[in-house]
């Protein structure tokens, strides 16, 4: 599908940054440099609106998945789920993100990002409400698959609508919706169970009482829908144009300083194809290596603890420990990140601790259960880091979409394969001997594609 314009710069910019010219300012986003004219009220408004519609949007990328897991033992028994089914319903989310995710870059140069999350955020309401009156395990199915589907184009989106709306604060603004994304995920793998019992003990209820909190993150993204700028995919002639043009009157050097920047913007321009760069394969590697532990430790950790003698209780509140360590860091890392050329280093520290992580859980699970849920909660942080990341391997919105879609796709198929594997391995072994050391194993790859995907440079230099 060509691309719509974009108003380019001809000269390359550093890993990470992003001039004011690269993107086409939307309605009441950032105003570009020299740009006068734009109302300081409205743009404030349209900010704070977004910076709402971030946090309310990232708190409802995984209740869906956490508050299903906790009452999963009762969903399969009212709608008489076979264990396999309901193994299978495991592995949903990350088949769901990366078959939906790869489609966002297409509806979000044809509507506009902003209208894409929104129309993300009424599908996960519209599942949510849905799924708990489903009669059977296709219609209980089907709701999900809806609700995974809006959170799968938000995932891909939410880099997307920093680098637009906040260029100039990656960081900070990856940060803010990182730590909500974790409250979220925490909050309902918390709360689902408690708050079941306090309504009466009906899972139907359980699961429904979290559509509302998807109802409202739809409300600040309707006033944004008109916001159908197309910024954010494509190429132009803008830039390109004065930088072509001669004068008449210039020197030879000056001639040949002008085709050079020519030469640059229209290799800028070209349709990047985002499969020829290492750094995009190296950063869907690290996503779908991080997304692997991350979905073992969800699904695995507790039962560990209980196997080795720790009280289910303690090992339920085990995991929301590891999970709530997500909060702080997942502000604090993507603002380290963007002050870093090379992430690289931030990369190793998490994968350091996650190797710890694991072998403390080999060798004395029971001994040392809370530094090992600590570590393993500050390396399941590599989550922020690689949507940091993602935004800074990219010079331009164009850039920013693709390799969102692509990292995301292909993490998401790489992480599939990880939980069920656990499980097997478990299963034949007769321990978690053989499982933690496959577990701690993966952090090696990923601390290196993890360190690959970290080097100071863009995909647009690759492609």
């Amino acid at each position: 599908m060509p691309d719509e314009p974009e108003t380019l710069e001809p000269t390359a910019r550093p890993a990470g940054t992003i001039a004011p010219a690269a993107i086409v300012a939307p309605p009441g986003a950032a105003p570009i440099a020299g740009d006068s004219s734009a109302p300081g009220r409205a743009h404030r408004w349209t900010l704070g609106l977004v910076t709402l519609g971030l946090v309310l949007a990232a708190l409802n990328l995984r209740p869906a998945i956490t508050s299903l897991g906790a009452l999963l033992e009762e969903v399969s028994a009212d709608l008489h789920m076979s264990g396999t089914v309901a193994g299978v319903l495991t592995s949903v989310p990350p088949l769901c993100f990366a078959i939906f995710g790869i489609t966002a870059p297409r509806l979000a140069r044809r509507f506009g990002p902003a209208a894409v999350v929104c129309a993300g955020m009424a599908a996960i309401f519209a599942g949510l409400v849905l799924r708990p009156f489903a009669g059977g395990t296709a219609g209980f199915l089907a709701a999900s698959a809806l609700a995974l589907m809006g959170i799968a184009v938000s995932n891909v989106l939410m880099p997307v609508i920093v680098k637009r709306y906040f260029p100039d604060r990656i960081g900070s603004m990856t940060g803010l919706y990182s730590m909500a994304l974790a409250l979220g995920t925490s909050v309902a793998a918390a709360a689902t169970v408690p708050m079941t019992q306090a309504l009466g003990g009906d899972w139907r209820i359980g699961l429904g009482v979290w559509a509302a909190v998807a109802a409202l993150a739809v409300l600040p993204w309707i006033p944004l829908v008109r916001d159908r700028d197309r910024g954010i995919a494509g190429t132009g002639t803008g830039t390109r144009r004065g930088a072509g043009a001669g004068t008449g009157n210039e020197t030879r050097a000056e001639v040949k300083t002008r085709a050079e920047a020519t030469a640059t913007a229209d290799k800028a321009a070209a349709p990047l194809r985002i499969t020829r760069s290492r750094t995009a394969w190296a950063l869907g590697c690290f996503f779908g290596l991080q997304a692997t532990g991350a979905y073992i430790t969800m699904g695995w950790m507790p039962q560990i603890f209980r196997d080795a003698g720790v009280p289910a209780s303690t090992a339920g509140v085990l995991l929301a420990v590891t999970m709530v360590m997500g909060v702080p860091l997942a502000f604090v890392i993507p603002r380290l990140a963007t002050r870093m050329k090379n992430q690289g280093p931030i990369v190793v520290a998490l994968g350091l601790c996650g190797l710890s992580g694991y072998t403390g859980l080999f060798l004395a699970p029971a001994a040392g259960a809370w530094v090992w849920a600590l570590l393993l909660g500050i390396s399941n942080c590599s989550f922020p880091l690689a949507l940091t990341m993602i935004g800074m391997r990219s010079r331009t919105g164009a850039g920013v979409v693709r390799l969102s879609a692509f990292a995301q796709s292909v993490g998401y198929l790489i992480s599939i394969p990880g939980p069920l594997l656990v499980g097997v391995l478990y299963q034949h072994s007769g321990g978690w001997g053989l499982p933690i050391a496959l577990m701690g194993g993966l952090m090696v790859p990923q601390m290196i594609v993890g360190t690959l995907a970290g080097r100071d440079r863009t995909v647009e230099d690759e492609c």
